[in-house]
């Protein structure tokens, strides 16, 4: 019977500190989870720069909250927009804006730091996109969820980030590409 009383501790021993192993790994991945779901800054891609003829900036004091676009183009353009609505990814289009105007696409404080944002030259042909894939169509949309977009009926588009460093308004400027947009309102 002596001989059993080792192995019968050691068993309980190990299987002790296994399950607390079990439960640090756990614990841990349960932190890192939560910590990228509940973060403002969830990125679709990591550091894409914006195209050519796309600037940003925060918006001038006294203009409206939220997020605008302004066209300096001589085209007009079709733009629609992608951001995380609490869990989810939404997209949504089209806003048509004339050349040399301005439209408010998010009224209101910004409430994540990151926005992506795919435009069409209506006139001239061409688009400002990015590496950020996510489902657009033809007509006025609001999608919700990123993934299986063809199989959902929808079509692909590649969106640019626009990175508002979390303030609360920020205006995106579109300009022919080779031209430089002063930001600002």
């Amino acid at each position: 019977m002596p001989s059993r009383a080792p192995r019968s501790w050691y068993r309980k021993a190990v299987v002790a500190a296994s399950v607390v192993l079990l439960a640090a790994v756990a614990g841990g991945a349960f932190l890192m989870i939560n910590q990228n779901q509940g973060s403002t800054e969830v990125r679709l891609l990591e550091a894409g720069a914006a195209p050519a003829g796309v600037t940003g900036a925060l918006s001038a004091e006294g203009s409206a909250s939220g997020l605008r676009l302004c066209n300096k183009s001589g085209s007009r353009v079709g733009v629609a927009i992608g951001y995380k609505d609490g869990r989810r990814w939404t997209t949504e289009g089209w806003w048509n804006i004339a050349a040399s105007t301005c439209e408010t696409l998010m009224a209101g404080p910004l409430v994540s730091r990151y926005y992506y944002i795919y435009a069409l030259d209506y006139d001239q042909g061409g688009a400002w996109g990015g590496k950020a894939m996510l489902c657009t169509r033809d007509k006025m949309f609001t999608i919700h969820g990123i993934e299986d977009c063809v199989a959902r009926g929808f079509d692909r588009s590649g969106f640019f980030e626009v990175d508002t460093r979390e303030q609360p308004s920020w205006t995106v400027q579109l300009t022919e590409p080779g031209e430089i947009g002063t930001g600002g309102r």
